[in-house]
Parts: structure tokens; sequence; C-alpha cells
């Protein structure tokens, strides 16, 4: 099995690739080791010290760390990887869906048009763009022309997350929606 590695912009972020599936919908988000009791392979990156978030794509697994060196994490990594997938066992602990779509979104009604517009650009063009750094970005809410996403992976932390809102999201969706004002972080 070969597993690739890419860097993010996050600089505390690695993508790792491991040739195969990893979900087989939507995304899941670990960002503590609390969180990674949904995932064997989860609890076993967050055993190895140093890291401090893990997250899972259709086709990829961004570690982040809190501490330490690229270099000496990047091996412990990789062989958990490597182990997980030989051992043939499940990525999820359960059948629960990875990603499903949380209810905690907020509109109002008269939106729901708006709201259709803005989730379809972010589905189309920004997800995508997002996915190939290791991350995700999903809709959360609109009120008073600001929409609210919430960012996952190695999007979330980055230091050039802002600059991505402000300067690339906004800028998408105040094109295509005028009555867009501003993009703001969950």
């Amino acid at each position: 099995m070969f597993i690739q590695t890419e860097t993010t912009p996050n600089p505390a972020t690695l993508k790792f690739l491991p040739g195969r599936g990893v979900l087989t919908s939507g995304t899941l988000d670990m960002p503590d080791k609390a969180s990674a009791v949904k995932s064997a392979l989860a609890e076993r990156l967050f055993d190895i010290p140093g890291v401090s978030g893990v997250f899972f794509g259709s086709d990829f697994i961004t570690v982040s760390k809190n501490t330490g060196e690229w270099p000496q994490l990047k091996p412990a990594i990789l062989g958990a990887i490597m182990e997980h997938f030989m051992s043939g066992a499940p990525i999820l602990k359960t059948e629960e869906t990875a990603g499903a779509a949380q209810n905690d979104e907020f509109f109002d009604a008269a939106d729901a048009e708006t709201v259709a517009t803005i989730k379809e650009l972010i589905e189309t063009r920004v997800r995508p763009a997002v996915a190939n750094d290791g991350g995700d970005i999903t809709f959360r809410g609109f009120k008073d022309g600001i929409v609210y996403l919430d960012m996952k992976g190695s999007c979330s932390g980055c230091p050039s997350s802002t600059a991505t809102l402000k300067h690339g999201i906004q800028n998408l969706l105040q094109h295509f929606v005028p009555n867009v004002v501003e993009v703001r972080p969950t």
C-alpha cells in the first residue's frame, strides 16, 4: 500500500491519500480525542503524541498537530493509517452517517430561494476546492445578508482561512447573490 502525503495551506495540517475510499459519504471532523470514539483509526491517530485533530473526507485523511515536527510525526501517522487499512477494519465503528446534514441551519423562510442558490454555489464551486486542501466547508445559516459557514479539517484554524472566506467565498457569493453582504465562520 502506498500513501501519498500533501501539504495544505495550514502548516499545522497534512493531507494523507491512502489511494482508496475513506468515507462513502460526507465528512467527519474530529477536533479532539474525545470525538475520535467514532473511529478506531482516529483513536489510533490521536494516540500519537502531537496529533491534535483528525478529519476524514471521501478519499483523504487530514491530520493536524499541536506539537512536534512533521518529519518526526509523519512516519507514525503513515504507519497507523497503513495498519488500519491493511487490517480491513471499517473506518467508522457504527453505521452512523459521517457528515449527516445537521438540523441546526438557520434562515428565514422568505430567504429559501437565496439560501438554495448559496448552498448550490458552495456545493459545486467551493467545497471541491476546499477538499483539495484537505478540509470541508458547510452552510450553517443566512441572516441579514450574512452567510455563516462551518470550516472543518485543515481549514479550521488555518492562517489563510479568513482570506479564503473574505476574498474568495464572499466575492463569489456576492457576484451571484447580490443580497449577500458578508461571509462569517461559525
